[in-house]
């Protein structure tokens, strides 16, 4: 994406390494074969060649690998490539926007290699699963293997906030065993959307979404991006207050907004010569790389770390539990991922996504110019660690566990009721701060008016 070859490739050539760039589907044989016979080239380029997928090998891993995840979950890619054009993404760019996607019968295959071995639970990885074009027929067979042959898998899917509009959508993902799914929410702001290219979110649509995921009992996390042009530390908390309240979303992921290479953000800073960390060991979507209009890099750090304590607040987790009772949703698969989100941030320092059971850290493996820590001061170091860090772990999960239980035991539980599990309303978008709190969503909401009369009025011609 950008002019020349980057330094940092460069060096890699330097030190005599290869380069792939594109999928390995069709060509790993011939990679191996060159490589075998010592006549591997520099660089393999096929970012403007993107195989198609269907009937290809299909990826496994040895259940052993798996026992060691969270959950035990595998995971495979139904399909790849998306139609959006969001400006901080990459997969637009390494995948492409053209769907390409395996066959019910390889996501079958899939699942029965995997049935065989002991492994029931999946991710599936496309970047947006309602956009995969043969959603439907993949999620019948699932539901054929679980409903004919008692496979009972369980899945998480990544999906776009208007997959509700699409008939069955929902429907068909509860009865082929979706438990979880992941939402690019990214924003409650309008104007950030349409600056990061995120067209298709819209705020008025999603408490919609939200709640028939939560009519279909399916854990809901999303993806929330601090950094956005017109983000300052107070809107940021006010945002949060407003998606507490008025929004029935069980878990909630915070990222730094980062110009990931690859991504129309960075080639853009690049372009215009804005400056950016060197070190791409910080481009991991928690530390801040580059420069914002109104927050110093300071702020912008700890709006980031404060955005965790302030949604995973005792009060709000519990106003969670609660929701999810109210429903009939399974607590205590709940309550799992969301103490793991609530303490990991805290206790460990790292996202979620980079926390576990326990942290493995091996004592040779350090960056070239880090020093190796003798052995006398490491593993001390690192049981004193690890012990502290669970003992914290205990005590939390001690007192969250017994407010949960008291939620669980609560005869009343299915009557709770709040603004977020309220039904929609043609008036909410005049009540609601979701809706009100800024000059952009309120013009979002007279946008999206006109549409829906411009649109009914066509049809109804």
């Amino acid at each position: 994406m950008l002019p020349g070859l980057q330094v940092d490739l460069q060096v890699a050539l330097d030190m005599r390494l290869t380069l792939f760039a594109g999928e390995l589907e069709g060509r790993i044989d011939g990679l191996l074969a060159d490589i075998a016979a010592g006549r591997a080239k520099p660089i393999y380029n096929y970012l403007d060649d993107l195989p198609g997928i269907e009937g290809q090998p299909p990826p496994i891993l040895p259940a052993s690998y798996v026992r060691r995840t969270a959950g035990q979950y595998t995971s495979f890619d139904a399909g790849r490539g998306c139609p959006y054009q969001c400006s901080f993404c990459t997969i637009i760019n390494v995948q492409g926007r053209k769907s390409r996607r395996r066959s019910p019968d390889d996501v079958e295959e899939l699942i029965r290699l995997n049935w065989a071995q002991g492994v029931r639970h999946f991710f599936i990885t496309d970047d947006n699963f309602a956009r995969n074009k043969d959603w439907e027929p993949i999620f019948d067979r699932i539901i054929l293997l679980r409903e004919r042959d008692d496979f009972q898998v369980k899945l998480i899917i990544q999906v776009d906030t208007l997959c509700h509009r699409m008939p069955n959508f929902i429907e068909k993902a509860a009865r082929a065993g979706v438990t979880r799914v992941f939402i690019g929410l990214e924003n409650i702001n309008p104007n950030n959307l349409m600056a990061a290219k995120k067209r298709q979110n819209k705020i008025t649509e999603y408490r919609k979404m939200l709640l028939a995921w939560k009519e279909a009992k399916v854990i809901t996390y999303a993806g929330y991006i601090l950094g956005f042009p017109a983000d300052t530390p107070e809107s940021i908390r006010q945002d949060i207050e407003i998606i507490k309240r008025e929004l029935p979303l069980d878990l909630l992921e915070f990222f730094v907004l980062t110009p990931l290479p690859g991504s129309e953000d960075h080639k853009v800073l690049a372009q215009k010569g804005v400056a950016m960390d060197p070190d791409m060991n910080h481009y991991d979507v928690e530390h801040v790389v580059t420069g914002h209009q109104t927050m110093s890099k300071a702020q912008w750090e700890a709006i980031y770390r404060e955005a965790w304590s302030a949604y995973y607040a005792p009060e709000h987790m519990m106003t969670v539990i609660r929701r999810a009772a109210a429903k009939g949703m399974g607590l205590s698969r709940l309550s799992t991922v969301l103490f793991a989100f609530a303490a990991c941030i805290d206790i460990e320092g790292v996202h979620p996504l980079q926390g576990g059971v326990f942290r493995r850290k091996v004592r040779l493996d350090r960056r070239p110019g880090l020093p190796i820590e003798p052995a006398w001061r490491f593993y001390p170091k690192r049981v004193w660690q690890a012990a502290s860090a669970h003992l914290r772990y205990l005590a939390t999960w001690l007192a969250f566990e017994g407010r949960r239980r008291r939620v669980s035991k609560d005869p009343q539980r299915l009557a709770y009721m709040d603004q977020a599990l309220m039904p929609v309303t043609d008036d909410e978008e005049t009540t609601l701060e979701l809706f009100t709190h800024t000059d952009d969503a309120r013009g979002e909401v007279v946008r999206q008016r006109r549409i829906a009369e411009l649109t009914h009025g066509h049809a109804a011609q």
